[in-house]
Formats: C-alpha cells, sequence, structure tokens
C-alpha cells in the first residue's frame, strides 16, 4: 500500500444510507480515512472545524443540495477538491457543477473502483502541485499572475477567485503559449489520462476563464475554429 494514503481524508455527503455503508468499506482497502454525514448543513460544519483531502458530494439531498452545498463549500475553502455524484444524467447538471467550482463528477450507478479511480487522479495532482518548489509555480505574464503551488490568480494585482480546476486550466495554458490545443488534448493533460468526460467540460471551464481575466495588452485566449485553444502572447 502506498503511504502517502494513510493520511488521507474523505468526506463523504450522502443521504443514501445503503451507499453510504459500502464507501468505508472500500475506502479503508486503499488506507483511506472516511467521515460520513447525510446532509449539506453537516458537511459544511465538518469542513469548517476539520481537515479532508477531497469530499464526495451527492447532488440530490433534501433541504440544501449538492450544488447549494458546493457553493458555500467554496465561500470556504477554493482549493479543497470536491467529486460531485449525481444519479442524474442530464447535462445541464454535470456543467452546471463544473461552473460553480467542482474539480469532477461522477454519475450513478458506478463501480466503486472507478469512485477510487477518481479520487486517486486529483490527488496525485494536488500532491503533485504541493511538493514542487514555488519558483516552478508562479508565472507572470504582463499584468496576469498565477500561482499553482498557492492557487492565487491576479490581473493588474487584484485576486481574481476562481476554483482550482480553472486555475490548473489557465496555469496550463499560461506555462505553454502560442500551443494549440485540442479539447480531448486539454482532457489528458489537466484532467489527466483516462479521464472520461463530456469535451463540453473544456469549454465551460474556458468561458469561465475568459469572464473573470479577460485579456491583456500583451496576453489573450484565442477560440481556433475546429482545432482548440490557445493562450496567445505578443
Amino acid at each position: 500500500m502506498d503511504n502517502r494514503t494513510k493520511s488521507t481524508k474523505i468526506l463523504v455527503v450522502d443521504d443514501d444510507v445503503h451507499i453510504c455503508q459500502l464507501y468505508p468499506l472500500y475506502f479503508k482497502k486503499e488506507g483511506y480515512e472516511t467521515v460520513i454525514c447525510h446532509n449539506g448543513n453537516d458537511a459544511l460544519k465538518l469542513i469548517k472545524s476539520d481537515s479532508f483531502s477531497i469530499v464526495l458530494l451527492d447532488v440530490m439531498m433534501p433541504d440544501l443540495d449538492g450544488m447549494e452545498t458546493l457553493i458555500h463549500i467554496r465561500q470556504i475553502s477554493k482549493s479543497l477538491p470536491v467529486i460531485l455524484v449525481s444519479a442524474k444524467s442530464e447535462k445541464v447538471d454535470i456543467i452546471g457543477g463544473l461552473e460553480i467550482g467542482a474539480d469532477d463528477y461522477i454519475t450513478k450507478p458506478f463501480e466503486m473502483q472507478e469512485v477510487i479511480s477518481r479520487i486517486k487522479t486529483i490527488l496525485r495532482r494536488t500532491e503533485a502541485n504541493a511538493t514542487q518548489e514555488t519558483s516552478t509555480q508562479d508565472v507572470s505574464i504582463g499584468n496576469l499572475f498565477v500561482s499553482i503551488n498557492n492557487y492565487i490568480v491576479k490581473v493588474s494585482g487584484k485576486r481574481i477567485e476562481m476554483p482550482p480546476k480553472e486555475i490548473e486550466l489557465l496555469y496550463h495554458f499560461v506555462t505553454h503559449p502560442m500551443y494549440v490545443f485540442s479539447r480531448e488534448k486539454l482532457l489528458e493533460k489537466v484532467w489527466e489520462v483516462g479521464y472520461d468526460g463530456d469535451t463540453r467540460t473544456v469549454d465551460v471551464h474556458i468561458k469561465r476563464i475568459r469572464e473573470k481575466v479577460g485579456s491583456g495588452e500583451n496576453w489573450r485566449f484565442v477560440t481556433v475554429w475546429g482545432k482548440g485553444y490557445k493562450f496567445e502572447i505578443d
């Protein structure tokens, strides 16, 4: 067993008591500690009082649903990874969740190994970011500053609030200026190999990034029709 997983604490937020009984059985084999609650309000209290590596958040819950809970989570923490879990397959729900700050999503019914695979992918990425030297993580282009080490984005010195995945995508672009990336390649590089999400995920994230950072005198996002996207600099 990989020792790094021993300190991993996962918060499961789901009102389905049956599935909540299954998570700890599988997670324990991976060395993960599992904390379970059944509603959004309790989840927010736990996040404020404890430290978690990742959150599995069910969308369909009474009172405070998963989407509303996610909004509140992002007010507490911009960097805490959140995977939405939903029994609904409508794209509007998936896209909506990504727009408000989810890192990933998974739809019911699912194989528990798929959940574990998604968790491992996100944890590998966040651990890699945390262990790299700050000097390799801070990038400035004109009035745009991106720090993947501290998950900070600034435009003309003003901090821009963005969820982790948007920052990771922006960082990928600013560290590869003038390259044209297809949606599939961005899913591979930023969401990592094996991610099976809808390619519209990329469009949503780039749209949100553009709305937040705009463009500078010497940099801009460019849509290359039929090919993908490019971060262009002068």
